[in-house]
């Protein structure tokens, strides 16, 4: 069996709002919705965890009912930091699974079904998967290091770095090992726990609309996605 661990433990402080960023309506309906519907839509025998704080959870029912919103789903409790979140959510899979788990941010509502599925396929063989895409913009890198203000920067090649994003797709055995790992606070994402844990990504092709829902310009952006 498959899974996927969706996190959504964001609160909303950039969105400027009380309401944290994944239970913001998009086009009538909440974030936090719509991503999960993706995934169902991906495959109605994939077996969904949502990892959401304690905190958060009655509101999220609230949510549920108002929208009778009927995709079914594990849920899990969120954890001190993303690591945790996701070790928390590897914990509802039983420990002789075998298959491919994928984590995915809750405020990624728009990966293309056609790059879940890569993802997931890719994987099986692969064993960790990541998708991304192109930096179409020029980069500049800056030297912390320097004492000279303003900090000193150089151009570096665009065409040598890509933007990550989720669904990351990993062989289930792989990523609860790599996950037992101590936290480290370089794990940024969990292709990073599984590289420090000594195995290589494998990079496919993401879909530059799976933008990550952060900003209220990212909500305008997303009401055009829907539209």
């Amino acid at each position: 069996m498959d899974y996927v661990i969706i996190v959504a433990g964001g609160k909303g402080l950039r969105m400027g709002s009380d309401i944290p960023k994944q239970f913001l309506p998009i086009s009538g309906k909440p974030v936090l919705m719509r991503t999960l519907e993706r995934f169902r839509q991906y495959s109605p025998t994939l077996q969904i965890i949502l990892v959401l704080p304690k905190a958060q959870q009655d509101y999220w029912q609230e949510l549920c009912k108002e929208y009778d919103f009927k995709v079914e789903y594990l849920l899990a409790d969120g954890g001190e930091t993303r690591f945790h979140s996701v070790q928390h959510g590897l914990a509802l899979i039983p420990d002789d699974a075998e298959g491919v788990v994928g984590v995915h941010d809750g405020v990624r509502p728009f990966p293309s079904i056609e790059v879940i599925r890569n993802c997931y396929e890719t994987a099986r063989t692969a064993k960790a998967v990541i998708p991304v895409i192109p930096v179409v913009e020029t980069v500049r890198h800056i030297s912390l290091a320097s004492h000279i203000s303003p900090l000193t920067s150089k151009t570096v090649p665009r065409n040598e770095y890509r933007l990550v994003q989720t669904p990351q797709a990993f062989d289930i055995q792989l990523l609860k090992a790599a996950n037992r790992q101590p936290y480290n606070e370089g794990f940024t994402d969990d292709a990073s726990v599984v590289e420090s844990f000594g195995f290589d990504i494998t990079l496919v092709e993401g879909n530059r609309e799976n933008i990550k829902i952060t900003t209220p310009y990212d909500l305008k952006i997303a009401e055009v996605l829907t539209a």
